[in-house]
């Protein structure tokens, strides 16, 4: 399939479109936290949304935050991950996750939060702007059925998509658990720039702490990506 004279964007909805169809999803976009919550609770039972989408901590008014559903063809929640513009207020990312990274612990730990701490790499310092915090990603379905297929690197380009149409987004941010990012989760979800050790976590009574990798892509970042060659875009969902 050839797609001639479409900007980044269009080429991608084209063929991404095309690629989800092929596995039977169906994505869609909203605005209604509660809804989320509800979506959330039946995919991922044992899970809780996380503070940074929690709408009665944070304005998630519309045009501030975001959700992305995907089902398959029986109407199953198999994919989810939300986005948030986060209230930087001029300073650089460093300076903003300095003073707030203890929100964007991992929901399910019980975090010692004096013993945890932030640290900016050179990255973080450059960031500024409209800066769009990617999190939430999860990928379901039945043993086989989408991981290892390749289709997380269409369902990460969908959601850098929607946080340029979305927000008018000069980055997107997200953390990742070291052993997640460094088997090549980060690649595989279009992220382009990482930064080790940007988060340490430790649990209470535990010794021993988790490591979170900083990911972050430009807008001009995203637009490259998404100006990859058809064949390639098919290609990693494969």
């Amino acid at each position: 399939m050839a797609i001639i004279g479409l900007n980044p964007e269009d080429k991608f909805k084209a063929a991404g479109a095309e690629i989800l169809d092929r596995y039977g999803i169906r994505l869609s976009v909203g605005t209604d936290f509660d809804e989320y919550a509800e979506y959330v609770a039946d995919a991922r039972p044992e899970h809780r949304v996380g503070e940074p989408f929690d709408h009665r901590v944070h304005d998630m008014a519309k045009g501030k935050a975001s959700w992305i559903v995907g089902r398959d063809e029986c109407g199953k929640i198999i994919h989810l991950q939300a986005l948030r513009l986060l209230p930087t207020e001029g300073r650089p990312l460093s300076e903003y996750f300095r003073q707030s990274f203890h929100e964007f612990s991992p929901s399910e730990l019980d975090i010692d939060f004096a013993r945890s701490r932030y640290r900016p790499g050179p990255g973080a310092k450059r960031i500024n702007g409209r800066v769009v915090y990617s999190g939430e990603t999860w990928i379901g379905g039945t043993p086989g059925q989408f991981r290892g297929t390749g289709i997380s690197s269409v369902l990460g380009r969908f959601a850098l998509l929607t946080a340029l149409n979305e927000f008018d987004a000069d980055y997107v941010v997200g953390f990742m658990a070291r052993p997640v990012a460094y088997k090549g989760f980060c690649l595989r979800m279009g992220f382009m720039h990482a930064e080790p050790m940007a988060l340490r976590w430790y649990i209470k009574h535990q010794h021993e702490a988790l490591e979170g990798v900083m990911v972050y892509m430009s807008d001009d970042d995203i637009r490259f990506l998404l100006d990859l060659p058809t064949s390639e875009i098919e290609a990693l969902a494969a």
